[in-house]
Parts: structure tokens; C-alpha cells; sequence
């Protein structure tokens, strides 16, 4: 039996050819999502994963059966795939966070969809497979134990398309309920955790020094963070992971981070104003305490990428130049700018539905604009995100925040990748060739085009 497993790219991204459109490689990590389904495959079963980011779908082969994940913003581009594969009678499953929220939707183009996580799952899709078609709609009744994992087979993709192939999760989900938030609409607010001496084992055996958790919020249980971190500390590898700033006010847990090889967190921030983040259920961050945080984690050596959302219901239009001002004032060494954007499966997407404007899940990337803000026209919100990018990473700025990395505990070592990383960024704003403008000035200055004239973007892919 011959199992295709995809990873569908957007246009931008999508590998045509001989080369790919847009060169990704420094922001591709390890599909671990797809590597996990693979380790759930039956033994007797041959498996080959495409990354359409990476390389192009091997049309003139037969397999007996497709598995297709995505994100929102992929399903227009995953139910194109599924339909012409379906065409050529193949049996389709569908799988991921949006299938997940959306399962009769994916359904007319798929012939089974798998809802939530895979383990359990898949075996028998597969089994089902080999009698004929698996149909409907296949979900655990609870979620799987993470005990006894299987290890994500790496071996099946290719090292030379990655920035590394060393992903490592740890927990899924995150106990925090955001309302505007996917995984905890995915996991239920619930965190799971691995056994710590299984995530040990696993790491010790990675072949490179660095490696990146992937976890949604590691240090969300803090005894777990604590035995994790002690356990990692003898191994001598660096990582990078997502947490909130909470890390920053346990001392303890923030030293054993730091000794266990942390280099780096994302934290997503969101925004400075503490009504925003009251409204989004986001209140255990406080903006207040922002510079502070930040400077505490520099000062173990540990850098922050914040993740920054525009178009809560409390911005307005000077929210731009303000948040690139306190951007500056925190010493943030990298940004993530999005869109606020309803996604399905979340409180948000119910509450702002008679506000959504664009039902084109393609533009549901964080980087379009898909819904009337209330506290700015659309075309202001767009450009504002375009602007923000863009001068976060002007050259200048790149120069001033390297230079201050320099001065940290440890500064130097790390140095080459936050450069790296910076730069990264600024090709692809220049690429993205962002509309930027003065906000400062007022609306007036706004481009004269409407949302669905301004260039489409994908996202920074992870």
C-alpha cells in the first residue's frame, strides 16, 4: 500500500519545477504534524511526504491512498488537491485545524476527514483504506495518551529544504483560552504533556546541537517546564520555543531555561493595550511590564519574538506609530506582524460574523484583511500592518538591535543567527513589496485602492 501524505503551499510559496517561487528555507521548520501521522502509519505501508513549499506533487504516480493537512488559509489550495486526486480515483482524507472546525465542508471534497488529533485515528483510516474508501467523519473520543510516542520518522523529508529537521514537541495545547485563538479552540484549553525522561531520550538523541520545541506554550506547567529544563541542562543543546512572558517572572524557572540551552522564545504579545488584551482573554499579560520582562530574559541571554496582532476592537489608527514606538522601547529582537482575523472554530469567528466582509479562506493568512474593524476603515488597517513590517525591518533598525544583542550574556554566540533571522525578514518585506504609509498623517494619506487590490501575501511559514 503507497500512502502520499501532502503539505500544501500557497501560491507564493508553492515549489513550481525546478525552483521554488519563494526561497523559504530559512523560516521552514520540520513538519512535525505530518511526521506524526507517518510514525502512526502501519508498519507493512509505504509512505512519501510532499511539501509543496519544498517540491512539486508527483501527479504521474499512483498511490492508494492521500492524506491532506491544513491550516484556514491552505484549504482553498488542500481542497484543489483532494478534488483532482479524487478525480483520478484516489481516496482522499482530510486533516488539521480547519477540517477540524469545518468537517462538512472538507467533506465535499474529500472522501473521510480526520478530526483532531491523529493518533488512534489514522491506523484505521487506513485499514478502512485497503477494503475500499474510508468515508465520514473519524475523531477519538478522547485525546490520545502522549506516553510512548513514536518517534517522528525525519528521515522522509529532505534536510537540504529546512532551516533544521530537529523539532521536538514536548505539550500540546495551551490551558489559556484566547478568544481569538485556534489551538485553544483546537485542544479545548487543555495543555497534555509527554513524559519528561521520553522528551529527554528523544532530544539526546537529535544529531545536531540545536533544535526547536514546537510546543504552543512550554512553561504553561511550570513543574513540568522545571523537570523538563533540569533534564535537558546535561545535554548541552540550544533551542527556541513559544512561551509567554510569564517566564520572565520566575526567576528559578528562567535560570534553569536559560542553563538547559534556551536561546530564544516567540512570545505572542499581541498588543500594548491592556483593554484589548482584557477583551481578548488575554489577560494574564500586562503591557506595563513588557520592557521589563523583555530585558530580564536578554539578560539570561534569551531573545523574544513578539508576536503583534493589529485590528482589536479598541485600535484606532494611531495605534501603528505607537506600537512601532514601544516596539523600539522594549528592545523587541524580531516581530511577527498579523491581522487580527476570525478564524473558524473560535469565539471570534462567531462574533464578528455579520462584520466579516471576505469569506476567501485563502486570505485568512493574518496578513489580509477580511472583516470591517470598528475602529478604522479596512484600507487603514492593511496598510498599517504593510507599514509596521516594513519599518521594523529597515535596515537601520536591524543594525541597532544586533548591536544591542551583542552586549548580552552570551550575545556573541547567538549573534549570527539573529542576523540571520533579521534579515530574513527584510527580503521578504521587500519581496511582499509592502504599501507602507505615514500614520502619523491621518487616513488622508492612505493608498486610493481597496482590500482586494492590494498584493497578496503569504505568511512566514513555520
Amino acid at each position: 500500500m503507497r500512502i502520499l501524505l501532502i503539505a500544501p503551499a500557497g501560491g507564493s510559496w508553492r515549489h513550481v519545477g525546478k525552483k521554488r517561487v519563494f526561497n523559504g528555507k530559512t523560516f521552514r521548520f520540520s513538519l512535525l504534524s505530518l511526521l506524526s501521522v507517518a510514525a502512526e502509519t502501519p508498519s507493512d505501508a509505504e509512505v512519501r511526504i510532499v511539501d509543496e513549499q519544498i517540491e512539486d506533487i508527483p501527479w504521474s504516480e499512483r498511490f492508494d491512498l492521500v492524506g491532506i493537512t491544513c491550516m484556514t488559509a491552505l484549504a482553498p489550495r488542500a481542497y484543489e488537491l483532494a478534488d483532482r486526486f479524487r478525480s483520478l480515483g484516489t481516496p482522499v482524507v482530510l486533516g488539521g485545524m480547519h477540517p477540524t472546525f469545518l468537517p462538512e465542508e472538507a467533506l465535499r471534497h474529500a472522501d473521510a476527514v480526520v478530526a483532531g488529533e491523529a493518533e488512534g485515528v489514522w491506523p484505521r483510516v487506513v485499514e478502512a483504506a485497503r477494503g475500499g474508501r474510508p468515508s465520514g467523519v473519524h475523531r477519538s473520543e478522547t485525546p490520545p495518551d502522549l506516553a510512548g510516542q513514536r518517534r517522528a520518522p525525519r528521515s522522509l523529508l529532505a534536510r537540504r529544504g529546512y532551516a533544521t529537521l530537529q523539532a521536538v514537541q514536548a505539550t500540546r495545547g495551551c490551558p489559556h483560552r484566547c478568544n481569538f485563538c485556534s489551538v485553544s479552540a483546537f485542544h479545548e484549553g487543555r495543555q497534555r504533556q509527554r513524559p519528561v525522561e521520553e522528551v529527554i531520550a528523544e532530544v539526546a538523541d537529535l544529531p545536531e546541537r540545536s533544535f526547536l520545541f514546537v510546543d504552543d506554550n512550554l512553561t504553561a506547567d511550570r513543574e513540568y517546564a522545571a523537570a523538563l529544563f533540569d533534564g535537558l541542562a546535561p545535554l548541552g543543546k540550544i533551542w527556541m520555543t513559544q512561551s509567554t512572558l510569564a517566564l520572565a517572572e520566575d526567576g528559578e524557572l528562567l535560570r534553569l531555561a536559560a542553563k538547559a540551552g534556551c536561546m530564544g522564545i516567540f512570545a505572542g504579545l499581541e498588543t500594548f493595550s491592556e483593554e484589548n488584551l482584557e477583551a481578548s482573554g488575554k489577560s494574564f499579560h500586562k503591557a506595563a511590564y513588557y520592557r521589563e520582562a523583555v530585558a530580564t530574559l536578554h539578560s539570561h541571554g534569551i531573545g523574544v519574538e513578539a508576536g503583534i496582532v493589529f485590528g482589536f476592537e479598541g485600535d484606532r489608527p494611531d495605534v501603528f506609530r505607537r506600537t512601532l514606538d514601544l516596539l523600539d522601547h522594549i528592545q523587541a529582537d524580531l516581530i511577527q506582524v498579523s491581522v487580527f482575523t476570525p478564524l473558524p472554530g473560535t469565539p471570534r469567528f462567531e462574533a464578528l460574523r455579520d462584520r466579516i466582509l471576505d469569506h476567501n479562506w485563502a486570505h485568512y493568512d493574518f496578513h489580509h484583511v477580511v472583516f470591517q474593524p470598528r475602529g478604522m476603515s479596512t484600507e487603514a488597517l492593511q496598510a498599517g500592518h504593510d507599514w509596521v513590517t516594513r519599518e521594523f525591518y529597515r535596515p537601520s533598525r536591524i543594525a541597532r538591535r544586533l548591536a544591542w544583542r551583542a552586549r548580552w550574556p552570551n550575545g556573541l554566540m547567538t549573534l549570527p543567527y539573529a542576523a540571520a533571522m533579521n534579515l530574513a525578514y527584510y527580503g521578504r518585506v521587500r519581496r511582499w513589496g509592502f504599501r507602507g504609509w505615514d500614520p502619523g498623517r491621518g487616513e488622508e494619506t492612505l493608498p486610493a485602492v481597496s482590500v482586494s487590490e492590494l498584493p497578496r501575501r503569504s505568511p512566514v511559514s513555520v
